[in-house]
């Protein structure tokens, strides 16, 4: 029993990761833009994340007592700035410049995985010393208190995780939300099934492309912050895989079926897989094809969602598609 709690916990726990990055890239896809370059987006969160950390950290009388706000505001935004200024580059090369999407996408991956294991590798360029405190606020439990003994295994299960987990949970229902139920969201699917004619009826492509993609951006970028500072406790940045769990975020979203709300249960199933070899403690050849399994997982959805081909889980008709006005 205890191990079962210990498996649930941990997979809860870095369920956030792959939905932060799941819902971005749904948000993204559903206006018609492919954006391989999440696993690089997350990586750039992190170090955004980091960077304002130990920025507001080395910089205070006392680092051991920081103010707890600042201490979890000051890296937020630093992580969705981060976030915006790689969407919106990938906006303007595969929009305006009209570049192609899997190319840039996976050139994006490329330079934020490479930039973010320099800085991470580099202490010349940051300090790490007191970024663990930092972590301890994060990982804080947001629902603390004692309960009775036969609520113990639930609480500790649902309730013993920091403020991200149900942060991230709680922008894939809104998400979901707003894209089925919304004037906004019928504009957006609007978009990325058939730009032309939402072009005819006024919609302005471009705009909607770049601010679906930004804000996607700024959502996938949380995970990587989340990853490091609440998954790691700020401990060790350089530890954090953060690119293979992008490229598990990148396929959760056709498992999901582009729907937020399946993202949730398909991030919690990925994180079972990828959590199942640390818990169980594996070692040697079978903790290297347990930790396949992930990896099998995808393959095998990637399998089944190209044989049946349903209505419901099919992509925007106009996924990675360029749209130029002048072809009209």
């Amino acid at each position: 029993m205890a191990v079962f709690q210990l498996l649930l916990k941990n997979s809860i726990s870095l369920l956030t990761v792959f939905l932060f990055g799941s819902t971005g890239e749904i948000v993204t896809e559903k206006s018609g833009h492919l954006n391989m370059g999440i696993p690089g987006i997350i990586a750039l969160g992190g170090l955004g994340g980091v960077i304002g950390e130990c920025l507001y950290i080395n910089n205070i009388p006392n680092p051991a007592a920081p103010n707890v706000f600042l201490c979890i505001f000051i890296p937020i935004i630093f992580t969705i700035l981060f976030g915006a200024i790689a969407g919106l580059l990938f906006s303007f090369f595969t929009v305006s410049l009209r570049c192609n999407q899997n190319v840039v996408g996976l050139c994006l991956t490329t330079f934020g995985v490479a930039i973010t294991t320099f800085f991470f590798t580099s202490s010349k360029f940051l300090n790490f010393d007191y970024l663990f405190y930092a972590g301890n606020y994060f990982k804080s439990m947001i629902f603390p208190g004692k309960v009775t003994s036969e609520l113990n295994f639930f609480v500790e299960v649902l309730f013993s995780h920091g403020f991200l987990t149900y942060f991230a949970i709680l922008i894939a229902i809104l998400v979901g939300f707003t894209l089925k139920k919304t004037n906004l969201g019928l504009a957006i699917r609007s978009v990325g099934e058939n730009p032309s004619s939402a072009d005819s009826t006024g919609i302005n492509v471009t705009k909607y492309r770049y601010l679906t993609t930004m804000v996607g951006a700024m959502i996938a970028s949380l995970g990587g912050l989340y990853l490091i500072m609440d998954h790691g406790g700020g401990v060790d940045p350089a530890s954090m895989d953060m690119e293979s769990y992008g490229w598990l975020a990148v396929a959760l979203v056709i498992f999901s079926m582009w729907k937020p709300s399946l993202a949730i249960l398909g991030s919690f199933v990925f994180s079972i897989l990828a959590t199942l070899p640390n818990v169980m403690s594996f070692s040697g050849a079978n903790r290297h094809l347990m930790e396949m399994l992930p990896y099998v997982m995808t393959i095998i959805v990637l399998i089944v969602t190209s044989v049946f081909k349903f209505k419901s889980n099919k992509a925007p008709e106009s996924l990675g598609l360029s749209y130029f006005r002048e072809d009209r």
